[in-house]
């Protein structure tokens, strides 16, 4: 008979239940467009944090996408966040571990009741690229300026070294930075990336951010292409109305050898660059209906080949609304429009939740 360890103790349990969180979110989109007809689980998370001390606590994820892992199936479990954080003083703080980069707006804010549209915009996805996580060390807080001005108030930063990304230099993926993530999985870790972002909160409902990274060589040592990438957004609410905006661009090198993203198999890379712009107006339900009701438009363009003179936007206007019945669920349409060289119309419904 296996020995069995001494149960802890009712009081020590007590306190570790009470320094531990428990979370998550998940959503079910189903997609009508001319290039797919299909319904999926797109993600479910499972949110972990445990305070060990009033200083030191630890934060993680874990998500499986498409509810289906296997040889034979689309899905993937992945890790999406697991680091440690130290409070240095009472408005500065030091990370490690594994964490989203400090970039964009749906970057580290992407649950679904948090933003409109089923699927998350083609911009973040395509240029940022969201979701993107690196294996770093960094430093995050409030920064001291004085004065009495709304303009003076609310400053913050972040600093990140991060593992960096990894570029295929070959096939059509070549230099997409989306291909290039390695998501802290045996992650070549030849070149790091440096990450810094500046945000101002100085008024209630508005939040203007700008984020730089370098990275001496996104292909890890096979090519030795620099790459920069500089991205600003604003978040606004006033009352019912609402405003997202954002613009973020890469400058790629073309490298010692001549076969980079200039001149090499992929023309045009150099240079990858997206914006879109998102009005929205959000209100309470009359009488005994509860919840709130969303309308939105966004219209998106983007090039992953913008140094090709300007030849190959990307354009897409999005138009829906979303259904709050409580805050923490979200009920979701959305009709796609593509006006570029690319024709995928349709619309798509979703349903999301987090706890």
């Amino acid at each position: 008979m296996q020995e069995q360890a001494p149960s802890q103790p009712r009081s020590e349990a007590a306190s570790w239940a009470e320094r531990t969180r428990l979370g998550g979110y998940g959503e079910l989109h189903y997609r009508n467009l001319d290039s797919n007809n299909e319904i999926d689980f797109r993600r479910f998370v499972l949110f972990f944090g445990h305070r060990f001390m009033d200083r030191i606590r630890f934060w993680s994820e874990l998500e499986l996408e498409h509810a289906l892992t296997g040889e034979d199936a689309e899905g993937e479990l992945e890790l999406e966040q697991a680091f440690l954080e130290f409070d240095l003083t009472a408005t500065q703080r030091l990370r490690a571990g594994l964490y989203l980069v400090p970039v964009g707006i749906l970057n580290e804010t992407h649950e679904p009741t948090t933003f409109y549209g089923v699927e998350r915009n083609p911009v973040e996805r395509n240029i940022i690229p969201t979701t993107w996580w690196e294996g770093a060390i960094g430093a995050t807080g409030q920064l001291p300026i004085n004065g009495e001005s709304p303009l003076a108030q609310g400053w913050s930063y972040d600093l990140m070294l991060g593992s960096g990304l990894n570029s295929p230099i070959s096939s059509s993926n070549a230099f997409l930075i989306r291909s290039g993530r390695q998501k802290v999985s045996k992650a070549k870790a030849n070149d790091g990336a440096v990450t810094a972002r500046i945000r101002w909160r100085g008024i209630p409902g508005i939040e203007w951010a700008a984020t730089g990274q370098y990275q001496a060589d996104i292909t890890q040592g096979a090519l030795d292409i620099g790459a920069t990438l500089f991205e600003t957004h604003i978040d606004a609410r006033h009352g019912p109305f609402g405003l997202r905006a954002l613009w973020a661009g890469w400058w790629l090198d073309d490298g010692p050898l001549g076969l980079g993203p200039r001149s090499g198999p992929s023309p045009g890379r150099e240079r990858q660059t997206g914006w879109y712009i998102e009005p929205s107006y959000r209100f309470g339900l009359p009488g005994r209906i509860p919840g709130e009701l969303g309308f939105f438009a966004r219209y998106n363009q983007w090039n992953n080949n913008a140094g090709s003179g300007g030849t190959g936007d990307q354009e897409q206007v999005d138009v829906g609304f979303n259904y709050w019945p409580i805050s923490d669920v979200v009920f979701k349409f959305d009709y796609q429009e593509q006006i570029s060289t690319i024709d995928d119309d349709g619309f798509s419904l979703g349903l999301g939740f987090q706890f």
